[in-house]
């Protein structure tokens, strides 16, 4: 077969981010809700905000911003993650970050499956967070043992799935036909499935030991437990979220509101009580129930470089010490009080961040620059400073541990908050993963620098000319 008569992994991933959305949409009306109120928002804020759609419009950035999503699955074995990453690979999805959740009293760790690369981000971002159940941290090892071998005697992915990536990653590729029946078979893995694993005593025993090792070890599948739509504005998303008949979260993760947006913040409405059906001794089912899917927004700043990511993590403890925001939102104000203030210290403006060096920025030639022809040589400050470059910030593409711990914890209930001992172990998570996790930075890092050589390879061309 001819490479040419292949579907690109954009379009693959583009198709089964809009199945997804559709899937879920069906499966959680409330979802439907949310990202009807979110459009609103999001053109509101363009006709309020020119300079903002302006530059979204020049840097390519505005048509995704309506497509973009993310979501998260929580797989349970080993062998659930290696396969996952090759499912996700066809999609053209790698593995980026390592993330360790124990350290917030979720038992999990994880990783971010995403498109790297300009191009492919601004086709389609969509981006899965997913996480691996960690057994090893469930005190009790009769319980560990039995979810274990609950978790061995499933199959998480269709047989039409797996011939499918085989096919993909044998020939490099699938054709028209076979990216359709991919997508469909993929999708049945994410699937929402009320019949359990499980009777409801063992799901009990997973449940008071956590209940997010109920909701990965009881059912046949990591159903899709949200799905994420962007915002241009968290804030206001939050505050109408009640007339749209949702209640949000007491506290919006990450950081304060900013003028200059960074990194991520999330909020999100309660997880729903579903009914599921439990198998009893005798082969019946009885009707019981589960909670675990939700709904959740994003709004997405700037890539902080590592020097700016340590500044954000010791703003961020130093107001957790004045304030940790409690799971039922009692002391959201206060929490929120002291977020503001700890954040005082970092630099609102864009230019005073480039400045830095907190923040990783994308470099491109203004109308000025595209029509000047340069005499000589000039450092990329003096470019700026002549009006000749313009720098816009590169979207941060990624997740927070506190941020998604938090999310978390408020979805399981005010008595769902256990601790476990911090152990963070990328070692074996990459070994589980089968190939080791992209690092962030060099990634934005590449992105930034490659638009600096543009802009410096088209003026010098422009030189070269004269």
């Amino acid at each position: 077969m001819k490479e040419n008569s292949f579907v690109s992994a954009d379009e693959v991933r583009s198709a089964f981010s809009a199945a997804m959305s559709l899937m879920y949409r069906e499966e959680v009306p409330a979802y439907g809700t949310l990202m009807e109120l979110v459009a609103k928002v999001n053109a509101d804020t363009l006709v309020a905000d020119a300079t903002l759609k302006d530059r979204l419009q020049a840097t390519d950035s505005l048509d995704r911003i309506s497509e973009e999503r993310h979501g998260a699955i929580r797989l349970g074995t080993p062998a659930e993650l290696s396969m996952m990453r090759r499912v996700f690979a066809v999609m053209g999805m790698y593995p980026v970050g390592y993330y360790d959740l124990s350290t917030a009293g979720v038992p999990v760790h994880s990783t971010a499956f995403r498109p790297v690369g300009d191009a492919a981000l601004k086709r389609n971002p969509f981006r899965v967070f997913t996480s691996l159940l960690r057994l090893d941290l469930i005190a009790d090892e009769t319980l560990r043992a039995e979810a274990e071998a609950i978790l061995r005697e499933r199959r998480i992915f269709t047989s039409g799935a797996i011939e499918l990536t085989e096919k993909a990653e044998r020939d490099g590729g699938l054709d028209k036909a076979d990216a359709e029946r991919f997508v469909a078979e993929v999708l049945e893995t994410f699937r929402w499935h009320d019949k359990a694993n499980v009777g409801a005593d063992m799901y009990k025993r997973l449940h008071d030991a956590h209940r997010l090792i109920a909701d990965v070890v009881s059912f046949k599948g990591p159903h899709i437990n949200h799905l994420t739509p962007r915002t241009l504005d968290i804030d206001k998303v939050q505050a109408l979220m009640p007339e749209y008949g949702i209640a949000p979260k007491a506290v919006v993760e990450g950081p304060p509101t900013r003028k200059c947006a960074i990194l991520l913040r999330q909020t999100s409405f309660k997880a729903l009580e579903e009914p599921v059906s439990f198998r009893d001794g005798e082969g019946a089912w009885k009707t019981g129930s589960h909670t675990a899917r939700f709904g959740e927004i994003e709004q997405r700043g700037i890539a902080l470089t590592p020097k700016g990511r340590g500044l954000y993590d010791r703003l961020l403890e130093e107001s957790r010490k004045i304030v940790r925001p409690a799971a039922d939102g009692s002391n959201a104000k206060q929490y929120e009080a002291a977020l503001a203030r700890a954040f005082e210290a970092f630099p609102d403006s864009w230019a005073e961040i480039r400045e830095a060096e907190l923040g990783y920025f994308s470099y491109s030639l203004t109308a000025k620059g595209r029509q000047t022809k340069l005499t000589g040589r000039r450092d990329l400050d003096m470019l700026i400073a002549d009006g000749l470059v313009a720098f816009d910030p590169i979207v941060y593409e990624d997740f927070l541990p506190v941020s998604a711990a938090g999310i978390f914890q408020s979805n399981l209930g005010d008595g769902g908050q256990q601790e476990f001992v911090a152990s963070p172990n990328q070692r074996r998570f990459e070994a589980d993963l089968g190939v080791a996790v992209l690092n962030e930075f060099d990634h934005y890092a590449g992105i930034e620098q490659a638009s600096i050589e543009s802009c410096l390879q088209a003026l010098s061309a422009a030189m070269a000319a004269e």
